[in-house]
């Protein structure tokens, strides 16, 4: 793939936890740059992400995202410095708003004031992760710790942002970016944004790493595999709550939202009608090997640095290792990734 980085990651569905480390070292054995699990409402990622450390040699390992709202700053920093330490300097600490029904249907904590959340708990816990005592923002009047931890680089902070201002906060604060279900013809202009929100710290020259998180399906058949685009678009749009349906109308898709509603209404089919075909194109990397690949090149054309191809829940051992192998170079040696 011309150099660029590719990265797997799984839908938050799967709970099926050989499965994950399974493609974990799968994706480590075929050369894959990195791989990043979701926080979910089934198993700690952070547990997951240490198994998978010791069944890999090379991959990044990385959260994709967890929530600002799950754990306090200082325990995303303890696990951060643990899981990077346990790495061997492999980790990526992606975080992220998540949404209000996870928030607020598990953690039974408020989704309030997103943004200022976010703000807060990524200066937190990159002082933290420096070795700097906390900057306490609601406990003021106690004493700052900073962690008992050996001195070590501190692993990069990535930051899941849709909203032109979370994206901003993303090029200030953050060293990665990642959009998901952001369409690939829109790219530039989050781009654009990421470079006004570094121009606020002084970084005008320094442009986060661009990792968007892209559904992926590739199988022999093209017509099913667009049938599991269509299921991951209708999937994210009707039971997801409003997040990428407002999103993607911000965006300019607002008919096609419309139709894939409309077409899933009483319930979700996974129904993504042909005048809302574009959506596919823009937000998913479908369809046979060969097409599969060629339209993750539209992601790296657009600006991408890494992308993180998103498996669906349940597939058999047979469909992942076939998706797997489906963007390495029908040249390249055994290992070998394009």
């Amino acid at each position: 793939m011309n150099g660029q980085r590719l990265a797997v990651s799984v839908m938050p569905l799967e709970n099926r936890r050989e499965t994950l480390i399974a493609v974990a070292r799968g994706a480590d054995r075929l050369g894959y740059d990195g791989f990043f699990l979701p926080e979910t409402w089934a198993y700690d990622v952070t547990v997951l992400l240490a198994e998978a450390a010791l069944a890999t040699e090379r991959i990044a390992l990385g959260t994709g995202i967890l929530s600002v709202w799950s754990r306090s700053a200082g325990t995303l920093a303890m696990a951060a410095a643990t899981l990077n330490a346990i790495s061997r300097g492999r980790f990526v600490l992606g975080l992220g708003a998540s949404t209000s029904q996870l928030t607020e249907g598990l953690h039974d904590v408020p989704f309030a004031a997103p943004l200022a959340r976010m703000r807060q708990v990524i200066t937190q816990v990159r002082a933290l992760l420096l070795g700097e005592r906390v900057p306490l923002a609601v406990t003021s009047g106690a004493r700052a710790l900073k962690l008992n931890v050996p001195a070590a680089p501190a692993p990069p902070i990535h930051l899941a942002a849709l909203t032109d201002a979370s994206v901003r906060l993303a090029g200030e604060l953050a060293d990665g970016w990642i959009p998901f279900l952001y369409p690939v013809s829109r790219l530039k202009d989050g781009m654009a944004l990421l470079r006004e929100g570094a121009a606020r710290s002084g970084g005008e020259a320094r442009t986060p790493e661009i990792c968007p998180s892209v559904p992926a399906v590739v199988t022999p058949d093209a017509a099913a595999a667009r049938e599991g685009a269509a299921w991951f678009a209708s999937f994210y749009l009707t039971a997801m709550g409003p997040l990428y349906r407002g999103s993607l109308a911000r965006q300019g898709f607002a008919a096609e939202v419309d139709a894939v509603l409309a077409a899933n209404t009483p319930r979700m089919l996974g129904v993504v009608p042909a005048e809302a075909d574009r959506l596919l194109e823009e937000l998913i990397v479908f369809g046979t090997p060969a097409e599969a690949r060629s339209r993750l090149a539209r992601w790296y054309a657009a600006g991408a640095d890494t992308v993180s191809l998103l498996l669906q829940p349940n597939l058999t051992p047979e469909r992942i290792d076939f998706t797997l192998n489906a963007f390495r170079s029908p040249a390249a040696p055994d290992g070998a990734r394009a």
